[in-house]
């Protein structure tokens, strides 16, 4: 799923100041705050808690004069200790911990704010500081609630990241949590918010015995209905039916995501040849899309048990379809599919919206395939006129999803203003960027809610990122900005996560790391993105390539092979960039890639 050819890829409750993990699902974020009148703020956030450790966001906030470095200090109160630590040199003494500013974040200006963060070790007790301080001043007097911050603009951030680059983790705030009066079936704003997860037996026995696999097994994953075969189930894999009753077993004391992949729309992947489906591309297949295939998911999911019980049915609409309606109808295939599958989520839509509790995200791609301003606007145009056509019009879609199955990272910590100068030119005039104004998700996804919500979406619309594979941890990823270079492309190569020889390149990626866990409101309440979700089940190929005993497959997952940035790119050719000696088909799971994956994993998996 995979490869448009308009420049780039189509692929893809609180415990006292601690945290709690909503078990086997998204995790729920504390936050410990020390305040001060004056002087200084620190807010101890811990984003994601395993039992064994945890993972901290400090946010440092100087309301004094102007300083040129920082120092924090706080101590442990129930023996934890730092393992390792980024934007910060960490240090700790006993229970005595400093960390101190690196030299692109230690200036901070009357009311400015740096951010900080590190793992630790515990022995199942994590218990908050409840003081710090700054450059030897005491931030304390806690117990108000974190201060509230403004909504991200549609804008990429401006800060120069030789004075205050962005935390390389996303901050967090407190998600709401639903009610306990929420009537069993009721369709809430955010089926994230209060809720835990599903996990996929059929995955989680895929990674059984494998290195690292309990790391990753205890989170969720999509279930992928890729084929009309899957909704019976067979060789292997449960049937939908049988994953909705373990779902509504769980379900039983309390709500319970989880995600379902539809996808089998009528000449799928028209784009590409890694994930060609089984329904041509006629009047005649999209009958049997819609009898076939969606009118049978529908039937389940609408089983009267199933609707009237703590369930939230998540369906990810669609992968790479409307996309390629957008950027690639002068290719046949596409132009061919392309109304195709406008009928055909119209119907899925008017069948899944109909039942309260299944909840629709239709997938819009990522930033390095619609985030240039002659894709962006008519991305937001095409999901309207599907919106539109169906029986609830802009009621029927709760959300959307971008980076399914792709590798493009949530945010590029040392590259947080594609408009910097360098050596006379903006960072996004390199080869990477192509002067795209969106370098990561979020600074895309915030527009492109801002672009629904002109087109006629309401404001609540929400957005998931899905993070299975856009960590871009290991060995390679960059410690520190690196300022030196002097041409926006060296300073591109020094500074990005990203490692892909060309954005375009989406077929099982060398290098690649599983991104942030399944999180809900990661970036708190207000802000586009609903969730962080894991909808490609990290190991599971892209596709496989034809060689000498399969002429099957698609060349672009070819490791020697080469992808051509076409037709309106810069028309140069780069490496496919795809994981070395392995000819694996799309779905089947990968295990040298997986291991790949979590070694490379940011943040670390513990």
């Amino acid at each position: 799923m995979r490869f448009g050819q308009l420049r780039l890829s189509s692929r893809r409750a609180l415990v006292a100041a601690s945290v709690a993990v909503i078990a086997s699902g998204l995790a729920a974020v504390a936050v410990s705050q020390a305040h001060a009148a004056s002087g200084c703020t620190v807010a101890y956030q811990v984003q994601n808690d395993w039992g064994a450790g945890a993972t901290v966001n400090l946010t440092i906030t100087n309301n004094d004069p102007a300083i040129t470095s920082w120092t924090v200090g706080f101590a442990f109160p129930s023996g934890q200790t730092v393992t390792n630590g980024w934007n910060a040199t960490y240090t700790q003494t006993g229970a005595n911990v400093t960390a101190a500013s690196l030299s692109y974040n230690g200036s901070l200006a009357t009311g400015a704010s740096t951010s900080t963060g590190f793992n630790l070790a515990d022995s199942g007790t994590n218990t908050a500081p409840t003081t710090f301080t700054l450059n030897g001043q005491t931030c304390n007097g806690g117990g108000n609630p974190p201060p509230t911050t403004n909504p991200p603009t549609t804008n990429p951030p401006t800060t120069n990241p030789t004075t205050n680059p962005p935390t390389t983790n996303p901050p967090t705030t407190t998600p709401p949590t639903t009610t306990p009066s929420t009537p069993p079936g009721t369709h809430v704003a955010n089926p994230f918010v209060g809720a835990a997860a599903y996990l996929n037996p059929d995955y989680t026995a895929e990674v059984s015995g494998v290195s690292g696999g309990s790391l990753v097994a205890k989170w969720a994953t999509g279930i992928w209905m890729d084929r009309k075969a899957a909704i019976a189930g067979g060789n292997g894999r449960l049937s939908l039916t049988q994953q909705m009753d373990n779902a509504l077993a769980k379900a039983a004391s309390g709500p319970v995501t989880i995600e379902i992949v539809i996808y089998d729309l009528p000449g799928r992947d028209c784009a590409a040849l890694a994930s060609n489906g089984e329904i041509p591309a006629t009047a005649a297949g999209l009958t049997d899309y819609e009898n076939n295939y969606i009118t049978p998911i529908a039937s389940i999911f609408s089983t009267p048990k199933y609707v009237n019980s703590n369930l939230r049915v998540v369906t990810i609409i669609e992968p790479d379809s409307l996309p390629n309606a957008v950027t690639n109808p002068s290719l046949p295939a596409c132009g061919t599919s392309a109304p195709l599958y406008e009928q055909g989520i119209e119907f899925a839509l008017n069948k899944l919206h109909a039942i309260n509790n299944v909840y629709t995200y239709v997938d819009a791609a990522h930033s390095a395939w619609l985030g240039w301003p002659s894709n962006l606007p008519p991305a937001g145009q095409e999901f309207a006129k599907v919106a539109r056509a169906t029986t609830a019009g802009f009621k029927s879609i709760d959300g959307f999803i971008s980076d399914t199955a792709n590798y493009t990272p949530v945010t590029e910590p040392f590259l947080p203003n594609p408009t910097m100068q360098v050596g006379g030119q903006n960072l996004n005039s390199s080869a990477f960027y192509q002067f795209n104004p969106f370098f990561d998700e979020h600074s895309y996804d915030i527009a492109l809610k801002a672009q629904l919500v002109a087109d006629g979406f309401p404001s609540t619309i929400g957005i998931l990122i899905d993070t299975s594979r856009n960590g871009w941890g290991g060995p390679n990823r960059p410690k520190a900005l690196n300022s030196t270079p002097t041409t926006p492309d060296t300073y591109v190569a020094a500074n990005k996560i990203d490692q892909r020889f060309f954005r375009g390149d989406w077929c099982n990626q060398n290098n690649a790391g599983i991104g942030a866990v399944p999180q809900a409101q990661p970036f708190g309440a207000s802000d586009a993105i609903a969730a962080f979700v894991w909808i490609k089940p990290p190991g599971e190929s892209d596709g496989d390539y034809p060689t000498a005993t399969h002429s099957h497959g698609d060349p672009h997952c070819d490791p020697n092979g080469t992808n051509t940035d076409n037709p309106n790119g810069s028309g140069n050719v780069h490496p496919t960039g795809s994981f070395p000696g392995f000819d694996i088909p799309a779905g089947q799971f990968f295990p040298a890639e997986f291991a790949q994956l979590v070694a490379n994993a940011f943040p670390p998996l513990s």
